[in-house]
């Protein structure tokens, strides 16, 4: 017995991912399949998910600051560094 799912994805990731699944030789849905199959047998997604610190609210409050601080004339703007 086979079930539908819906999903919404950004047309252009869309478009892409199905490129990448037709070079495999796989439709988006047996690609979402095995996907499916591989978390139920381990138990967990099957790779690592992890959040940028760049886009924490932390870092984005101090980006806020110093950007108001620039404006307010205080504050200093650096060249950027070459590593």
């Amino acid at each position: 017995m086979s079930a539908t799912i819906t999903i919404r994805i950004d047309e252009k990731l869309k478009r892409q991912s199905e490129q990448v699944f037709d070079d495999m030789g796989l439709s988006m849905t047996a690609a979402f399949t095995i996907f499916a199959k591989t978390v139920v047998r381990m138990g967990k997604i099957p790779f690592e998910i992890a959040s940028d610190p760049f886009y924490s609210e932390a870092n984005q409050e101090r980006l806020r600051k110093s950007i108001a601080d620039l404006n307010a004339g205080k504050g200093k703007a650096h060249e950027l560094i070459e590593a």
